[in-house]
């Protein structure tokens, strides 16, 4: 029993022997851990990977600091009365069994709502009922079980982003080992017969299996796991070929070294490695280059409205917001950063970060933090510090309230993986089979080299190289993509939905007239008040329209989206919005957009809008009309139908007076239609319909919404070049193809040697690193042409 490991860690037993259920612990710590997994139904745990576990350090006492309330403030993410949240450094975070435990947590803490974990950051992020349980207690909990995290108030203070260098490591271990490794592989390559080769030459073998360790059982790790959750899922990924090609070459490498058979292939299997790594790096780098923590101001384009010393309103880039700065928040608009609230009664949404949908009331002084939503009437708040740019970007990424498009969304490289690995594996029975009958002694080395010449790191590394690429080149011309997968989603779109007001017309250039009685000033101070609190684009383009500089103070505040708005001023009702909404009956002229006001109920009038419409409106919609149905889709009345009718193609459909949810449910009728539906809209009244949509595209125009349901943001300035973007798309799924394409033609020729029984290491040798390097080239230079026209 000395050299016993421990059943939960791992460690060698020695003379310590504690037993549980034919199990044996190294300490006393490693049983408590098993039983209380145990006690939880948690036992799958150990399913995932042998000895898993970290012994449980000594907690008595070392967290009392939590106990105050002032530190764990400045440890909270988010902290609204009952609901906290916080996100963890773990360092003992390393494989699929620590993602497990950590994400149910909820089984062992009946007060945690939701844990998530960042693999690559070594996070955790755990929402909790503070009522019932403290972030001590948490602590605690997460120390026992040996997932101890760890706590520095100075780097909570600054900054909490740990850098996470793992695939960095990973990358520089296999080049380090790949070059290492063709060098000393140069003499057999060469047949070179000299004294000194035949002297050396086992030893030059041996240290290149020492060379191919650390990157066969740790740079390669990452590709062993993938596709080990894939085969538990029943699932043929990519990863799955990747890792038995990388463990066949492994294993054949070392059999022929001990047994003095062959020099192996560790220099294709350092190779392979490193080029896979160097892909997964490039698609790193190229999220990183679009993440908006690097440039917040550059890749966000959101604003907010902050209010000036003199009362003066501007709207400033969300980058420059600064502590002490006034901001007012109007309804439906995110509180972009943690405030104090000094005017203003809040009704603040906040299932935006806790998936909690009752909205939470706040009164002057109160804290309010960012990621609410405001639905009353406007607000302002006083900013405590300038705005977490990583905060507001795990809030646009945050599951919970993504529509996960994905589930039914199958990529290109899954989709030709699943019969890949299907064909490898059917050749390399077959070609066994016959070798059998044909000649023994080969029937084992042709098998082996089938897996390892037809390991696809070129198709691993095709989508990742081109997506990316053409990520960086979007972004650059103002249309940012929320990922590598929107790019294959938005070149499979059929259908177009635009949204009219605020998206193919402008809310800068629209004309606006007044038709009914007169206004007094008082009135129209108390109606410019009441329009300061609405982001719909009517409501703004109006605001600015009225000449007044009074301020009126607004009670009462309600807003129907898609409706109007109403509130009280002096005992008095206004009433705002449309004329089903203002007057109870429909207007009778529909011939332009209009926006209706009453006071007490007594009709006033309306303000006439006429529209003015995007620079090249109707030479998009005439190149779109060729290869998509198209369609308009509006809350605003048919007044402008015979119009549009005039400047956009014959084919396109016209929907008017639609709710939002009348919106979605039209987009949902085309999906069901099996059409592959993109939404354009300004990302107010259009949510809904952005979500679900199969790429839902929010037009920025100076807009202050924060609009999560939306897969890409496109400026509104390039809105006539979206046919380009999307043509752009559907050329990066081509070049991935003809990767594929040419991957395949690498594959044929090594399949001949392999199948033939003449693979050797310098075939392999040739044929996979040049396979990665011809992908690498082809993609970057295809991408770059794509790019090019584009500008």
């Amino acid at each position: 029993m000395k050299n016993t490991q421990c059943y939960h860690c791992g460690n060698h037993c020695n003379d310590t022997k504690i037993k549980l259920n034919d199990k044996v612990f190294c300490c006393n710590g490693c049983k408590t851990v098993f039983e209380i997994f145990t006690e939880n139904d948690l036992t799958c745990y150990y399913d995932f990977q042998n000895n898993p576990g970290a012994i449980p350090n000594e907690i008595k006492g070392k967290y009392d600091f939590l106990d105050s309330e002032e530190i764990s403030q400045k440890l909270l993410d988010f902290n609204n009365n009952n609901t906290q949240i916080v996100t963890l450094y773990i360092p003992h975070i390393h494989c699929s069994s620590c993602i497990w435990i950590l994400e149910n947590l909820h089984k062992l803490n009946k007060n945690v709502n939701n844990s998530q974990v960042n693999f690559p950051k070594k996070t955790v992020r755990i929402t909790f009922n503070a009522k019932n349980t403290s972030l001590k207690e948490l602590v605690i909990l997460l120390s026992s079980v040996g997932y101890e995290p760890y706590i520095s108030l100075e780097d909570y203070e600054v900054e909490k982003k740990k850098v996470d260098r793992t695939l960095l490591y990973k990358l520089g271990i296999a080049g380090f080992a790949f070059g290492n490794v063709m060098f000393l592989s140069f003499p057999e390559y060469f047949e070179v017969n000299e004294y000194w080769l035949e002297k050396f030459k086992h030893i030059f073998r041996w240290v290149m299996f020492a060379f191919s360790l650390p990157v066969v059982f740790y740079a390669a790790q990452d590709y062993f796991t993938a596709a080990f959750k894939g085969i538990k899922n029943k699932i043929l990924n990519i990863d799955i070929p990747i890792a038995l090609g990388i463990f066949v070459l492994f294993v054949r490498s070392t059999t022929e070294i001990i047994f003095d058979i062959g020099t192996g292939f560790f220099d294709s299997l350092t190779g392979l490695v490193f080029f896979l790594l160097l892909g997964k790096f490039f698609q790193q780098k190229t999220y990183n280059f679009l993440s908006f923590e690097r440039d917040y101001k550059s890749y966000f384009p959101i604003a907010v409205t902050k209010i000036n010393k003199d009362e003066s309103e501007e709207n400033i880039q969300i980058y420059d917001v600064k502590k002490g700065d006034r901001l007012l928040i109007r309804s439906q608009e995110l509180i972009p950063t943690d405030g104090i609230l000094i005017n203003g009664n809040a009704q603040v949404d906040y299932s935006f970060v806790t998936g909690e949908a009752d909205a939470v009331k706040k009164k002057s002084g109160d804290k309010v933090f960012a990621g609410g939503k405001q639905l009353g009437e406007a607000i302002e708040i006083e900013v405590l510090h300038a705005v977490s740019q990583s905060y507001l970007t795990q809030l646009w990424s945050n599951d919970v309230f993504q529509k996960d498009k994905t589930s039914s969304f199958k990529n290109i490289t899954d989709t030709i993986s699943k019969h890949f690995t299907v064909a490898i594996l059917s050749i390399a029975i077959i070609a066994t089979s016959y070798w059998l009958f044909i000649d023994t002694s080969k029937a084992l080395n042709v098998f082996t080299a089938i897996l390892i010449i037809a390991c696809p790191c070129a198709i691993a590394l095709a989508a990742p190289f081109t997506m990316g690429n053409m990520l960086r080149i979007f972004g650059k011309l103002k249309f940012y993509l929320k990922n590598a997968l929107v790019v294959e989603q938005l070149a499979q779109v059929n259908y177009l939905i635009f949204d009219k007001t605020g998206t193919i017309t402008t809310n800068t250039k629209n004309s606006i007239t007044y038709l009914g009685d007169e206004i007094s000033y008082k009135e129209k101070g108390a109606l410019k008040s009441l329009l300061r609190a609405s982001n719909h684009p009517l409501s703004r383009n109006l605001y600015h329209e009225i000449s007044v500089n009074t301020k009126t103070t607004i009670h009462n505040f309600s807003e129907k989206i898609g409706k109007g708005l109403q509130g009280t001023f002096n005992k008095n009702t206004i009433k705002v919005g449309s004329a089903s909404y203002v007057k109870d009956e429909l207007e009778s002229n529909n011939l332009n957009t209009s926006v209706h006001v009453s006071i007490n109920n007594s009709y006033k009038g309306k303000f006439i809008f006429k529209n003015s419409y995007r620079k090249g409106v109707s030479k998009l919609f005439k190149k779109l009309n060729k290869h998509f149905h198209l369609a308009i889709v509006s809350g605003d009345n048919q007044g402008e139908k015979e119009f549009l009718k005039k400047i956009l193609p014959k084919k396109t459909q016209y929907l008017f007076n639609q709710k939002p949810k009348d919106k979605l449910n039209f987009v949902a009728k085309l999906q069901k239609e099996n059409y592959n539906v993109a939404m354009i809209g300004d990302g107010l009244n259009d949510a809904g319909a952005l979500a679900q949509s199969n790429v839902g595209i929010a037009l920025s125009e100076n807009i202050n919404v924060f609009s999560p349901a939306c897969d890409a943001i496109l400026d509104a300035e390039k809105l006539d070049k979206l046919n380009l973007y999307i043509h752009a798309a559907k050329k990066a799924v081509t070049v991935v193809k003809y990767c594929f394409l040419l991957s395949l033609v690498y594959n044929v020729i090594g399949l001949y040697f392999a199948i033939t029984g003449q693979l050797t290491p310098v075939i392999a040798a040739i044929l996979m690193p040049l396979s990665s390097i011809s992908i690498v080239i082809f993609t970057t230079i295809s991408t770059n042409i794509i790019g090019n026209k584009l500008k």
